[in-house]
């Protein structure tokens, strides 16, 4: 039987990545999935998943503007008469800046899509969740946000945030039924990534990605996505307020290369 037959999902950032790579396995377990990126490939994904005889609904949205979550997610009510998982993926990275080459507005940018977003996610979607009985909310961090060392600071503490967010959430929603958890992925090749995989293959230095986890290697999105649906499953049932990390083991020491104040790491 497949795990989400029937199932009203919205998966947001699904254009591309773990978030298109999750849309597509929902569908393949039987769910009605809500497709939505800031991109027209969200269309894409979409068609990608009909073709295969799955069912999915594209929409064009900014994940970090209220009108176009509220628009998505009444979408998948209008569409599939209700909701049951929501998959906050959708992020930015804004760049490798420092503290002090970070700039106000592009600090700015990455917390109002990567943390505002989340919590508009769940402002939208968890009543409408509850109402069906209960469900799953998704959101994803980054292990950034656990500690330093795996992204700009920007990056980092919006994911920090992200973290946070789950656990509050998931308190606030005591006894509705909507369980709530933050996914953080290590390095994976995704369309925000792919510049530095493809530098890296075009370097014949493939092998250097990810060489500081023990898998020492970097993930495909597939790797990531699966563990999202795990984490809006049933299987899942009793996992809540978590952070869970899949990161090939990276966040078990973290090791990074010390930049010293007023000097350039190498």
């Amino acid at each position: 039987m497949r795990r989400f037959a029937g199932k009203s999902i919205v998966v947001t950032g699904a254009g591309s990545g773990i978030g298109r790579a999750a849309a597509m396995l929902f569908a393949a377990e039987g769910g009605q999935v809500v497709v939505a990126d800031v991109t027209d490939q969200a269309e894409e994904t979409a068609q990608t998943i009909v073709a295969a005889g799955g069912v999915a609904a594209a929409i064009r949205m900014d994940a970090g503007d209220e009108g176009d979550v509220a628009r998505t997610i009444a979408l998948a009510v209008d569409r599939f008469g209700g909701l049951d998982v929501m998959f906050a993926n959708a992020g930015i990275s804004g760049g490798m800046a420092n503290i002090f080459d970070t700039d106000v507005a592009l600090f700015a940018e990455v917390l109002r899509v990567n943390l505002i977003g989340p919590w508009l996610a769940v402002k939208h979607a968890a009543p409408l969740i509850a109402a069906r009985g209960g469900g799953a909310i998704v959101l994803t961090a980054s292990v950034a946000g656990m500690r330093s060392g795996a992204g700009s600071p920007a990056y980092s503490a919006s994911k920090a945030g992200v973290i946070n967010l789950a656990t509050t959430a998931a308190q606030q929603l005591s006894g509705s039924g909507v369980r709530v958890n933050a996914l953080c992925p290590g390095l994976t090749e995704t369309g925000m990534t792919r510049p530095t995989f493809d530098y890296a293959r075009d370097a014949g230095k493939l092998d250097r990605l990810g060489r500081l986890n023990p898998l020492r290697r970097g993930a495909q999105p597939e790797e990531l996505a699966r563990v999202a649906l795990f984490l809006a499953s049933d299987e899942a049932s009793y996992v809540n307020g978590q952070a869970l990390a899949a990161d090939g083991g990276l966040s078990s020491s973290h090791p990074v290369t010390r930049q010293d104040y007023g000097k350039t790491a190498v």
